[in-house]
């Protein structure tokens, strides 16, 4: 739900070179006359692994979403319908990984097949809010929010069949690329404040979804049933051919853009395509098959590898931190599967970024046995745009879920009373215990016992200092020191 998954990227090199050199020897066996044929169902049966990954994901989380008819209070619930999520995670909760303690979220997915489907977005002052629209191939195609000052209104979202479809005066159309669209609102809420969060909580039953048969009807809301299904139904993933199968099926009814079109004749090549069901497929060698069935069942930690490879490729350049570009991705299919497994449903970057870090910038694993410190520098606080820009850096342990400490401080943020130096630095102290230091104290991030990993989020960062955050020539999160 756009929040990085920690626990999926792991923790250490020592790891990295483990697990790659265990790709690499996957399917190396002595020379025979069939090793050509396993070999290439192999190789491309994990690029269509990468290229299929988004879009089977996307299905398995909608069918998982909303296999419900009336909403749980934890995001799931019918289609058209905004399902909020009305409280942050407490640390007892295990459900959610890396959990957001900065914004409240509310989780729909439109169905555009009938009609379209009218968003209200009411007046919001001064908070970061962002109603984004995601296709199922995960690219953040609009966002209605503070970032791209959108006024208050009615928006319809339309599907491809109705892009010049007449509309209501005073609507305004978005057209999506397909029938198929995934929301996942977040509002900005003080985490500390039982009143800023109820307001949140309205502002969450004023943004409303109205098919458009029923606008501009006041008050209107969906029928609710009379006997509700609230069983949550979670398929998995499909394991083995069924994998490539189900990408057949759901490239035919999401047709992929024209510039995927050298990727499909790749694949085609292996009975993977639009339509195309290669389980059934007569024509492919056994050989064949069994490379494509490995492909499958390496292609998580395949995309794992990926993932650290490009931690350490730019470790240097980003201070210590994982950081990357998401929301839209072109060709880019290798980045597109990463953000699918580590941080699905991730935004553009200018409404948010995420840098992760998972080792100390001497490239040692974070621990609560070490301490550290991070100084921020005068001005070196991330670069957001007032009014409703803001940052905050998570405490997570190393699977992914904040843990209890004795003060209740799971993140530091913008709104954080924090002592600073002489100079305006700031200094952040990253413990398990607490410093005996008062004014240290103050600025303590309290760590678990065991690994951790941090995360930042800087939401509705200086859209000109964006390229250089993405590109490691501007601002960087400040790198994780040990101490001693």
């Amino acid at each position: 739900m756009g929040r990085w998954n920690p626990r999926r990227l792991g923790a250490t090199a020592a790891a990295t070179a483990v697990l790659t050199a265990t790709l690499v020897g996957v399917g190396l066996q002595p020379a025979s006359a069939d090793e050509s044929a396993y070999d290439r169902g192999y190789r491309l049966g994990l690029d269509a692994y990468r290229y299929g990954l988004p879009l089977v994901t996307t299905d398995k989380t909608y069918v998982n979403q909303t296999s419900i008819d009336i909403p749980n209070g934890r995001g799931f619930g019918p289609v058209n319908h905004l399902n909020p999520i009305r409280q942050f995670v407490q640390p007892q909760d295990r459900s959610v990984v890396a959990p957001n303690l900065d914004t409240l979220y509310s989780i729909g997915w439109l169905d555009l097949s009938k009609e379209p489907q009218i968003i209200h977005i009411p007046k919001i002052k001064d908070r970061y809010f962002v109603v984004p629209l995601m296709s199922p191939y995960t690219e953040n195609f609009a966002n209605l929010g503070s970032v791209d000052k959108t006024p208050p209104g009615d928006y319809a979202v339309v599907g491809p069949q109705d892009a010049d479809l007449p509309l209501p005066k005073h609507v305004t159309r978005i057209v999506s690329p397909y029938d198929r669209v995934w929301i996942i609102e977040r509002v900005y809420a003080d985490n500390n404040s039982a009143k800023d969060i109820k307001e949140v909580n309205k502002i969450q039953d004023e943004i409303t979804v109205v098919p458009l048969s029923q606008y501009p009807r006041k008050n209107w809301t969906a029928p609710v049933p009379a006997h509700p299904d609230t069983t949550i139904d979670d398929p998995g993933l499909p394991k083995g051919m069924a994998f490539y199968d189900k990408l057949g099926t759901l490239l035919a009814e999401f047709p992929p853009p024209a510039a995927d079109q050298p990727m499909l004749d790749e694949l085609a090549g292996i009975g993977v395509g639009p339509g195309m069901h290669p389980s059934t497929d007569a024509s492919l060698d056994p050989e064949t098959v069994a490379g494509m069935t490995a492909a499958v069942a390496d292609g998580p930690a395949a995309v794992l590898a990926d993932a650290h490879g490009m931690y350490a490729k730019n470790f240097t350049r980003f201070n210590g931190y994982f950081v990357t570009p998401t929301g839209t991705y072109g060709t880019d299919y290798g980045l597109r599967a990463v953000v699918t497994q580590v941080g699905l449903g991730a935004l553009r970057p200018e409404q948010s970024v995420y840098p992760l870090a998972l080792l100390d910038r001497t490239g040692q694993p974070l621990t609560g046995q070490k301490s550290y410190t991070i100084h921020i520098p005068a001005g070196g606080l991330p670069p957001v745009t007032p009014p409703t820009g803001f940052w905050s850096v998570t405490m997570y342990d190393s699977t992914g879920f904040v843990v209890n400490n004795e003060i209740n401080r799971y993140a530091i943020n913008d709104r954080t009373d924090l002592h600073r130096n002489a100079d305006g630095s700031i200094d952040l102290y990253v413990q398990n215990t607490r410093p005996s230091d008062p004014l240290q104290a103050q600025n303590w991030l309290p760590a678990p016992a065991g690994g951790f990993q941090l995360l930042w989020r800087i939401y509705g960062a200086d859209r000109a200092q964006i390229p250089g955050i993405l590109g490691g020539t501007g601002w960087k999160a400040p790198a994780v020191m040990p101490v001693g």
